[in-house]
């Protein structure tokens, strides 16, 4: 399983994101290559990420909400 994140500059949630997937893949008793990455606006409406954090499974966002970008 592939889990790519992606969050803002100025995100505030990095520690949480960890911690929240780190206890799931530990709860499923699965693996996971897992990815943070700070990115900027223009790199998120590239990717077509919704918001941040936007997580994505195996190359599937686990929340879209329809917009592109940061803002």
């Amino acid at each position: 399983m592939r889990i790519d994140c992606y969050l803002s500059p100025e995100c505030a949630s990095e520690e949480a994101l960890r911690e929240n997937i780190n206890r799931a893949l530990a709860i499923e008793k699965v693996e996971a290559d897992v990815s943070l990455q700070r990115i900027d606006d223009n790199r998120a409406m590239a990717l077509g990420v919704s918001g941040s954090p936007s997580v994505f499974v195996n190359g599937k966002e686990l929340q879209p909400q329809g917009s592109v970008g940061f803002s």
